[in-house]
């Protein structure tokens, strides 16, 4: 289908809530998402596209048909939303998990019923609990749970091989209560059995409350050994929370998010709270498509993180949300807990403190995780988008005029190769053709006549070109430069930097106004700054030498002996006209011939005699 013939699909679209699916010409699905309005939601896809971000504008060049799913509430588009992602993994949505999938924990029906860790639910009689975690967790935790419990995990078949032969070494090491042992009942075994499954559906609490009182029952009818093997299977279940993250969950009663986008590398971390205490920590590194907004990544990591759960916490915490996210979230988990599960976001107090805690979790494993190269491959991606270059930035210029009143006008050169400093390409400029006339503007346009004459001449010092021009100032400065590059038929994209009032660059300026402002983004809010401060250095360091030159050419003119090559040893031997003047005839002397250095004496302090 063709853009217009899209276009007029979706405005024919009712305004009623739904799921839309986009595909591409092979029928592929490529993103999937939800709507209150369908028409509305769906038609600003094939509409003007310079407000579209980058990643909407890639997706939308590859849509060549859509479908659409109409339901009666935004919770069901929610629900559907999360179904349709999982099942077709589309390229242009987050996904939190890849094709595997979550691992569930499969209870058999049998007489002596057994615990599998399988793939997928399947609807064949048994019970399953989850999804969890990664397959390496879930399987600690189970395990970890049958042996709290003493349940067997051994490949030993029940009823067939009870008495067969002697127990294992599980029962020896009192892992294991020895269920092939004929004096242990199936009835036991299903009660140790059932007290897994309320472990696993999250009601430790009630287990525990239930063993310590069985535990209290057996110690006074002086039953000492029972009550000593309860005390132990519930020292062992009370541990579970603090030693499995699956467990953790499971008991948790709040979850507190965190979310942090780095450079390369996204992390979100979930910290799981039992009766106030942190019982678990959960983290997962995922990659987000181009510039999605944090507002969409942790919409759709939290949908994907909890509905298929079948376990879920009275409260959960994000670090921020969309309008009206919270209370559809808490809505469907509502719906599927059978009780009351609070979604907000927490301003202030200690919840808003655990808040600011999850956060920095997410952000120190995402800054761990994420290499030097990684850091400065998207930063230089993200500016190369933001300046809509055709490729990341590689080499940039930035200049800078420097000046005191009329006198020693100069300015710096800095080259910046990726987002470090390259200090052999500095290059600085006294300017020539405005002596006691200062101008920045016509200042700055000398400089890049010179720098691009110095080019255009073939000079390697002046090569290559730079992928973009920072310019010192605001769109005027900008506009200044422009003129020059057109001179010489240069493409250059030209951008000035401008200032806050802190002194700070807050955003990047064409010569045509259009501003990027650049503070939102760290990453590239530092290198901006970076580059920005070194030229300033750069350009104040040179001006600072050339006015200490002109002031010591000017307080040593017409001494009788004493050139230009004279004054320049005694600049750079004694560094101020304040040490020359306060120098004895010997220092002098031993800079310069003593005939010289008698007559600079006597032109500050009379005969030197």
């Amino acid at each position: 289908m063709t853009k217009d013939e899209l276009r007029e699909k979706a405005n024919d679209l009712p305004l009623s809530p739904g799921v839309y699916l986009m595909m591409d010409k092979t029928g592929k699905v490529i993103y999937v998402g939800k709507a209150k309005k369908l028409k509305n939601r769906v038609s600003q896809y094939f509409q003007d596209s310079a407000s579209h971000t980058a990643k909407t504008r890639q997706m939308v060049s590859q849509v060549d048909h859509f479908d659409t799913i109409f339901v009666s509430s935004e919770f069901e588009a929610l629900v559907l939303e999360n179904s349709l992602i999982k099942r077709h993994m589309p390229r242009y949505n987050i996904l939190l998990k890849d094709d595997k999938g979550y691992p569930f924990v499969r209870l058999s029906r049998e007489s002596y019923p057994r615990f599998t860790m399988v793939n997928k639910y399947a609807n064949d009689g048994a019970r399953y609990f989850g999804p969890f975690g990664g397959r390496f967790e879930t399987r600690q935790a189970l395990d970890a749970v049958c042996t709290a419990l003493r349940l067997p995990t051994c490949t030993r078949k029940f009823p067939r091989d009870i008495g067969a032969e002697r127990p294992c070494l599980n029962f020896h090491m009192g892992r294991c209560d020895g269920f092939c042992r004929p004096e242990m009942t199936a009835e036991e075994y299903r009660r140790r059995v059932e007290q897994a499954v309320q472990l696993l559906e999250g009601r430790g609490k009630q287990l525990l409350r239930d063993m310590s009182a069985e535990m209290e029952a057996e110690a006074e009818a002086l039953r000492f050994e029972q009550a000593a093997a309860l005390r132990d299977r519930i020292n062992a279940i009370g541990a579970l929370g603090k030693k499995q993250t699956v467990i953790a969950g499971l008991c948790a009663d709040t979850d507190i998010w965190g979310l942090y986008r780095g450079s390369g590398k996204c992390c979100y971390a979930v910290l799981h709270m039992e009766e106030g205490n942190l019982a678990g920590r959960e983290t997962e590194l995922f990659s987000a498509p181009m510039e999605e907004n944090e507002e969409e990544m942790l919409s759709a990591l939290t949908a994907q993180y909890y509905l298929p759960r079948a376990i879920l916490p009275h409260e959960i915490l994000l670090p921020f949300a969309a309008e009206g996210y919270c209370e559809n979230l808490s809505d469907a988990l509502t719906r599927r807990a059978g009780r009351r599960v609070w979604v907000h976001v927490p301003q202030r107090g200690e919840k808003a403190e655990l808040r600011a805690m999850a956060q920095r979790n997410a952000q120190e494993e995402a800054e761990r995780a994420t290499t030097a190269e990684e850091r400065t491959a998207h930063t230089l991606t993200l500016l190369g988008k933001m300046m809509d270059l055709p490729a990341p930035p590689r080499r940039m210029e930035s200049f800078d005029i420097s000046n005191t009143g009329k006198s020693d006008i100069v300015a710096s050169m800095v080259v910046y190769s990726g987002t470090r400093p390259l200090k052999s390409a500095y290059r600085r400029f006294r300017i020539k053709g405005l002596e006691g006339h200062p101008d920045d503007y016509a200042s700055m346009q000398e400089v890049l006549r010179r720098r691009l004459q110095r080019a255009a001449d073939g000079d390697e010092k002046f090569l290559p070109l730079p992928d973009v021009f920072l310019i010192d100032g605001g769109v005027t400065h900008a506009c200044a430069v422009l003129t020059v590059t057109r001179e010489f038929g240069v493409q250059v994209p030209i951008f000035g930097m401008v200032k806050d009032d802190r002194h700070r660059t807050r955003a990047l300026v064409a010569p045509d106004g259009r501003e990027i402002g650049i503070v939102a983004n760290q990453a590239v809010f530092s290198l901006i700054g970076q580059i920005q401060e070194e030229t300033h250095r750069f350009a104040i360091t040179y001006h600072h030498e050339s006015h200490g030159k002109s002031t010591m050419r000017s307080a040593l003119d017409g001494i009788p002996g004493l050139g230009p090559k004279r004054r320049e040893a005694l600049r750079k031997a004694l560094g101020s006209v304040r040490a020359v003047r306060e120098a004895e005839v010997e220092t002098l002397a031993a800079i310069v011939p003593r005939p010289a250095a008698e007559a600079v004496y006597r032109h500050f302090h009379g005969d030197c005699t």
